[in-house]
């Protein structure tokens, strides 16, 4: 910047007015200094200019799974905000592999983020609390009850209620439900299913097949299931991947959907309402959890709020073509 404001015969305070937009500055000096500096070849150190000011413009987004559509429409979310915020985002990925997370989250802290936004992160909550301790930190997708740490998640077990409701009416008895594992909002989902099912006087059907939020984990559950004497009628799947990976074994053993078995979704992702899957789904609003989750983290970076804030969308059923009445046996 010394050099950019020598080559231009200006001071360096007004090297600094131009890099960062300032209208308060003639278009003839802002020629030169922008001259000066393509010369140069100079552009802000934003790192540099985070250690001056205490704040970088920089918030990190932690995603738990790239493969998962969710997390990208929610991140577009995000995104839109932070660039009517005037905010650059850091984005780093975990994976199901032990540690991956708290590798990328201990990497984003190294470049002093503003804040951290946690997609569906499966850290444990202590973890999430000692970084929310050192930095503002919005998690999206699972409550985590500490002061200091912002929330954004759907009704999980409303949600839950919708996809038994739904399959009740229809006349289903046999429902089971194929879980998130060890995934965020997994546990509120499947408490969810077994108390709607306890409610629609459907207690003794009650059935949870191990999984994960991940296709195979669909596939693995239904290949358990075939060959069974009574197959359940409906399949209410922790997520629109598992959903889809649960329709594809179903199909392979003979099973049509949702002639032979109804299958219900969650999330409502893009490729539910294509149309040779058309996913029946419990729809989050994935783009504006990401916007209403951007406009936590400023609210806090920027010193306009103190109380924890928990931030709880309304699901809503989307009934397409993969579930139908029963057919009688």
């Amino acid at each position: 910047m010394e050099d950019v404001a020598r080559r231009a015969g200006v001071s360096r305070s007004l090297v600094s007015l131009v890099m960062r937009g300032s209208p308060h500055v003639s278009a003839e000096r802002r020629s030169r200094v922008l001259g000066a500096a393509a010369e140069l070849g100079y552009s802000p150190n934003a790192m540099a200019r985070g250690l001056a000011s205490r704040q970088s413009g920089v918030v990190a987004v932690l995603i738990n799974d790239l493969h998962n559509p969710f997390f990208a429409e929610a991140f577009d979310g995000l995104a839109s905000e932070a660039e009517s915020m005037g905010y650059l985002l850091l984005l780093g990925a975990g994976s199901n592999q032990h540690g991956s997370e708290q590798v990328a989250l201990d990497g984003f802290l190294e470049y002093r983020p503003d804040g951290i936004v946690l997609l569906s992160p499966r850290l444990p909550s202590s973890a999430i609390v000692a970084v929310g301790a050192r930095v503002p930190v919005v998690v999206v997708g699972r409550a985590v009850r500490a002061d200091g740490v912002d929330c954004v998640m759907t009704d999980e077990r409303r949600g839950a209620q919708l996809a038994v409701d739904h399959l009740a009416a229809l006349g289903h008895r046999r429902i089971v439900h194929i879980d998130g594992g060890r995934g965020a909002g997994a546990g509120p989902r499947r408490h969810g299913y077994r108390r709607a099912m306890t409610r629609s006087g459907l207690e003794r059907f009650v059935e949870v097949l191990a999984g994960d939020f991940t296709e195979r984990a669909g596939t693995q559950a239904v290949d358990a299931l075939v060959g069974r004497r009574a197959m359940p009628t409906a399949v209410f799947a922790a997520n629109d991947l598992v959903a889809v990976g649960a329709i594809d074994a179903l199909e392979r053993a003979g099973h049509d959907v949702p002639e032979s078995v109804s299958v219900v979704g969650y999330d409502n992702t893009f490729f539910a309402h294509l149309g040779h899957i058309s996913l029946t789904t419990v729809d989050q609003p994935r783009e504006e959890m990401g916007r209403k989750a951007l406009g936590l983290l400023a609210d806090r970076i920027d010193g306009k709020r103190g109380a924890t804030e928990l931030i709880l969308t309304t699901p809503h059923l989307i009934e397409r073509s993969t579930t139908a009445p029963p057919r009688r046996r």
